[in-house]
């Protein structure tokens, strides 16, 4: 979070940061924002699913450039049964890992996916990312402040475009631009890398580089230690 303050922070234009690693979690910087409004929280999977769905149907690590997606049919009733779940609903601060989303999910979602063509289910699970992401925007970030224009995505799930396509479609409705973080000069893969050097630099100088509007921390801290 304190990165993406760092660097989307803009004067007129609300930002939301959206990373898509295994987990997708986000940033909300408002328009002309101070430290203490912004807003962070994990919305759900990122590629945890479509990454499992992909190892269990296709023996592959990852659906690349997201073909296969791309060339099935999302059944949309499954999506809508998932949306209802608990986690889903969960007002932020909030978190996910595999306990939420990993094999036990996977595997009920297969059961879910039965009598399904392969690519069907791999086009469901990148569907879920994508309307999981948004529907976390409309819930939780755009009742607070109107004034969000864009989101700026990093991580793998930035070089699938067929979730990116998905997202999109979603966001549109909302008056939401999508972005890649390359745009303002940080590459989607390398992001974590750019944050822990600026992390560093800030420790170095004895500066806080937490934002407890955004972990929940009683006070700004000064993070890491040098040795």
């Amino acid at each position: 979070p304190f990165l993406d303050y760092f660097l989307y922070r803009d004067e007129h234009v609300g930002r939301i940061a959206q990373n898509i690693g295994g987990i997708a979690n986000l940033t909300a910087i408002p328009a002309n924002a101070t430290s203490g409004q912004v807003t962070a929280f994990d919305t759900g999977p990122g590629n945890m699913i479509i990454d499992a769905v992909m190892q269990k149907l296709f023996g592959r690590s990852y659906d690349r450039d997201g073909k296969i997606a791309k060339s099935g049919e999302v059944k949309q009733s499954i999506v809508n049964r998932l949306m209802r779940a608990k986690f889903f609903r969960q007002r932020p601060p909030r978190t996910a890992g595999r306990e939420e989303f990993g094999r036990e999910y996977v595997n009920a979602f297969l059961k879910l996916c039965r009598g399904m063509a392969k690519a069907d289910v791999v086009a469901t699970a990148t569907a879920l990312t994508a309307r999981s992401i948004a529907g976390a925007i409309q819930q939780f970030v755009l009742p607070r402040q109107k004034s969000y224009r864009e989101l700026i995505v990093s991580g793998g799930g930035a070089k699938n475009p067929t979730l990116l396509a998905m997202l999109h479609n979603e966001l549109a409705p909302l008056g939401i631009e999508l972005r890649l973080s390359d745009e303002f000069g940080v590459p989607t893969e390398a992001k974590e890398a750019v944050a822990f050097a600026v992390l560093a630099h800030e420790t170095w100088h004895r500066r806080p580089s937490n934002l407890p509007s955004a972990t929940g921390a009683k006070r700004p801290a000064i993070l890491g230690k040098i040795s």
